[in-house]
């Protein structure tokens, strides 16, 4: 006996099965979101090592390809053509000296480093009574010069002081130990992450070998699974998504090097204590946009003014001039318009994602919102598109309202008073006052 299957009772079965399973996903994440988010986060952590390797091949992809292009493609060819077998280990010769240059210079950087912030810590730890000596001796002056002053700060320590001995006596003196098991497992997490990055290290190494492999594998799954189009537009966004994420992280990490260096030079010459110290914090700091400087420049202030001062002052206006040159000259020529976002969109993304995931979350936070806002303005300036309305943000500044009957026109308030203008031409209409003038012109 012969079953006939209807395709249409095949396709309908499908669609409710779907639309039952959507529904039931939707309520577990809806009122047992915790379970799913812990489960996501017991796979990420066990595929943390793949995710860094994935990432560390990322950022170190424009160091391969400028040590293969102007080192190796040169040198491999210079005999005779290149060949699959040539091609392998022109990959393989690239990428081991990427990962030796990366290695040395971190190598370089905390062998000079760390020796000199343990330095550092170790005067402070020291000499920290003697600071405190320092900073109450100017202090007394000051308020000897100032009685009204020292009378408000009198008061204010006198109000404020009881409720700061409770604080500490009922919640900070109970919480050591909680304070020290977080710490000791701080250091263990550290270990581990540490432990992750040499195995995603290796990783990154497999994967920039076959990069073009991956890369080629990605394009044929799009390819199968969608349109042509859609294929090409999804394509072309991702080039977009890696050339600002890239373009961006990359821009940042030389910006910050260069600021560092900057200030190490200037506090140094500047005589200022702990120069490479602070030049470290407001390098490292100088990587989250905007708020970066700030958030390196005050804990180095304090500290600076702990010791002396006045210098602190002189450290102030230094940071403050060095900043300056960094967001008109320096971080311009480096980065350029590699995220074009304006100021609001960037303190915006940062508050956000930095609320969401920290300091993480302030580094990535600007290129990420970035896409989000090209892509939203893309698909905006498309449905413009089909309307024949003008994408351009100038046209709706001084925009009244588009005449219901006729899009192409738009009205436009100029004080009191509203003009037309035809806008798909991008050619100004004529007002009603220039087209009385022009007739009686031609009537007479």
């Amino acid at each position: 006996m012969k079953i006939n299957i209807d395709k249409k009772h095949i396709s309908l079965g499908i669609t409710s099965f779907l639309v039952v399973a959507s529904s039931i996903c939707f309520y577990y994440l809806l009122f047992h979101g915790d379970r799913f988010l812990g489960k996501i986060n017991a796979i990420l952590v066990i595929a943390s090592p793949v995710i860094y390797g994935i990432i560390l091949a990322y950022l170190l992809t424009p160091i391969v390809n400028s040590i293969e292009k102007k080192l190796f493609i040169p040198l491999f060819t210079k005999s005779s053509e290149m060949n699959s077998t040539k091609k392998k280990w022109m990959r393989f010769l690239s990428v081991l000296m990427t990962v030796i240059i990366v290695i040395l210079f971190i190598y370089g950087f905390f062998s000079i480093l760390i020796p000199n912030v343990i330095s550092s810590v170790k005067s402070i730890s020291f000499a920290f009574p003697i600071y405190v000596n320092n900073l109450m001796h100017f202090a007394d002056k000051y308020f000897e010069a100032n009685p009204d002053i020292e009378a408000l700060f009198n008061q204010l320590v006198s109000t404020y002081s009881v409720e700061i001995d409770k604080y500490l006596n009922n919640t900070i003196i109970p919480q050591m130990e909680s304070l020290l098991k977080t710490v000791s497992l701080s250091l263990i997490s550290v270990l581990k992450a540490m432990w992750n990055l040499i195995i995603g290290l290796i990783i990154s190494i497999y994967v920039l070998c076959s990069k073009e492999s991956f890369a080629g594998q990605s394009k044929k799954i799009i390819y199968a699974i969608f349109s042509t189009k859609t294929a090409n537009s999804l394509i072309k966004d991702f080039r977009f998504i890696s050339d600002t994420f890239i373009g961006f992280i990359s821009g940042k990490i030389v910006d910050s090097i260069i600021i560092g260096i900057i200030c190490f030079i200037g506090t140094s010459l500047l005589k200022i204590p702990y120069a490479l110290l602070v030049s470290v914090i407001v390098g490292i700091t100088n990587i989250i946009p905007f708020f970066g400087p700030y958030l390196g420049a005050i804990p180095s202030a304090i500290l600076i003014l702990m010791i002396n001062p006045i210098k602190c002052i002189t450290f102030i206006i230094f940071i403050l001039i060095l900043q300056q040159v960094d967001g008109n000259v320096i971080g311009p020529k480096i980065l350029g318009q590699s995220t074009g976002l304006s100021g609001f969109w960037v303190i915006f993304s940062i508050t956000i994602f930095g609320g969401l995931f920290g300091f993480l979350g302030m580094i990535i936070g600007v290129p990420f919102f970035a896409v989000v806002y090209a892509m939203t303005r893309r698909i905006i300036d498309r449905m413009l598109k089909k309307r024949n309305l003008p994408i351009s943000t100038s046209e709706y500044m001084d925009l009244d309202h588009i005449d219901e009957n006729n899009e192409n026109t738009f009205i436009e308030k100029n004080n009191n008073e509203t003009k037309r203008f035809f806008k798909i031409s991008f050619k100004k209409k004529p007002s009603q006052q220039e087209n009385e003038s022009k007739n009686n012109s031609e009537g007479e």
